[in-house]
């Protein structure tokens, strides 16, 4: 899958990421790119295993968690450094857009997959994506990606169930030329 800078993308509950470039950096490369989150959004308790992720307030307020930790909140003008390996989530704390700038790096399939993500919570209308891209997204990359507050029975059987499901049924042509997974 090709990608050429800037790449847009939005998805139907108010988060819309713009990325600018990819900068090639002797330790991996360094995804650059801005976020805008409506009020009161933004993604679940999530992990990325092999990424580290900044963001940086330019207008607004933002809230965020390290699980097991209670919320902290940045303003404008102030970074969120979330570590690799490391359960976390942000949202949008203030009553006008969020608007951050904002980095992850190393980008491995970042950009696939977040861009995946966002197309099937727009398939679904929701926050809740599609639940056969949801489960081929969770279980392709789950080396990567991780959603935390899934419980693990829903991982293991659940999700496994409705992956092979979904390819019996042939739900997958889309993802044809999804990127490799990187394993840790």
């Amino acid at each position: 899958m090709k990608i050429t800078y800037p790449h847009v993308i939005e998805n139907c509950i108010g988060e819309k990421i713009i990325f600018k470039e990819l900068q090639k950096e002797p330790d991996g490369d360094r995804l650059v790119g801005e976020n805008y989150v409506a009020p009161g959004d933004g993604p679940v308790m999530h992990t990325h295993w092999l990424q580290d992720e900044s963001l940086t307030v330019i207008n607004g307020k933002i809230g965020y968690q390290v699980k097991g930790q209670p919320a902290q909140y940045a303003n404008e003008g102030e970074t969120v450094l979330f570590k690799r390996g490391v359960p976390h989530r942000f949202w949008n704390a203030g009553q006008e857009v969020l608007h951050c700038t904002a980095w992850i790096k190393p980008a491995n399939t970042f950009v696939f997959f977040i861009s995946s993500v966002f197309a099937a919570q727009n398939k679904s209308g929701k926050a809740q994506p599609e639940m056969f891209d949801a489960a081929y997204l969770l279980k392709r990359y789950s080396a990567e990606y991780d959603l935390t507050e899934i419980p693990k029975f829903v991982k293991k059987v659940i999700i496994t169930l409705t992956y092979y499901t979904g390819k019996l049924l042939g739900k997958y042509k889309h993802f044809k030329n999804a990127p490799e997974p990187v394993k840790g």
